[in-house]
């Protein structure tokens, strides 16, 4: 008894909620199990409406797949194609979309009434940067005491915000008092996938500037080989003493010059052997004294 109201509740509760089951991928090749499908050529020509033995064999002619690219339709569908770079092409056109989705957040940014000049900037710069990046602001003021006697404050505060940051964003909900808080939210003027693509411009032209180590050695080399090569070429050019030969000497001496006077011959002397040390007188030496001392 027990298992058949177990059996009954299980039969209840798929019939309830009934499965539903997805393809993930399109059916290729063998697959298709139609008698016939409507062909598209690999150039997306349109081929017509053959039996599915015959567009397999045009598909293994090719060195293609057969696709069903349209199951629902009657008859389905098929395409050749390359399927494994049709998946790779839709796997890198989900990612870029990915990539692209625009996710909006709400960031959250806190003041007091009594604020100083430079806590307001540092503030504002924050917000700043906020909506710059697509991002919408709530901004949020916090009251003490008796400041929640003084909203005006709070409001003309957010308004002063709101003015100094109209470049990059608009009031979308007005000042409100909300119990001990008062709340303002800021939009961006630009969208998320905007402001996604402006940067990631930004920082494919920083990357194209950046010089890695080998081009900035090789620019070095380079420009010192550019500065030794003129002093190289005028060291080429400028022209060497050379000396007259012996004919060009006879030909210009004159003829009525004297011989010339010989040379005096120096004398060569032997050296005599070192002279041997004479010795020195030996000094007298001091008296010792005696160990014992005299009475």
């Amino acid at each position: 008894m027990l298992r058949a109201e177990a059996f009954l509740r299980s039969r209840r509760s798929t019939d309830e909620f009934p499965r539903s089951i997805t393809i993930s991928e399109p059916r290729i090749n063998d697959r298709i199990r139609v008698p016939e499908v409507r062909l598209i050529g690999p150039g997306g020509e349109q081929v017509g409406v053959v039996a599915t033995a015959v567009a397999l064999k045009l598909a293994q002619d090719a060195d293609l797949d057969l696709v069903e690219v349209a199951p629902d339709a009657r008859p389905p569908v098929a395409k050749l194609m390359d399927f494994g770079k049709f998946k790779y092409e839709s796997d890198m056109k989900a990612r870029e979309a990915r990539r692209n989705q625009a996710n909006t957040a709400l960031k959250e940014i806190r003041f007091r009434l009594k604020i100083d000049p430079h806590d307001y900037g540092t503030k504002k710069g924050h917000v700043e940067r906020f909506l710059s990046a697509g991002d919408k602001v709530k901004v949020m003021i916090m009251f003490r005491g008796r400041e929640q006697s003084r909203p005006e404050m709070g409001v003309r505060l957010l308004q002063r915000l709101a003015d100094d940051v109209s470049e990059l964003g608009f009031v979308e909900s007005m000042p409100k008092q909300d119990g001990r808080n008062m709340t303002m939210v800021l939009g961006p003027v630009k969208k998320k996938a905007d402001a996604k693509s402006e940067q990631r411009k930004r920082s494919a032209e920083v990357n194209a500037q950046r010089k890695t180590k080998s081009e900035v050695k090789a620019e070095a080399r380079a420009q010192q080989g550019s500065e030794t090569a003129p002093a190289a070429r005028e060291a080429d050019a400028t022209p060497t003493d050379t000396a007259p030969s012996d004919t060009a000497r006879a030909d210009t001496a004159p003829a009525d010059t004297a011989p010339a006077a010989e040379a005096p011959v120096k004398k060569t002397t032997t050296p005599s052997a070192p002279k041997p040390p004479t010795p020195r007188p030996a000094s007298p030496r001091p008296p010792r004294p005696s160990a014992r001392p005299s009475r």
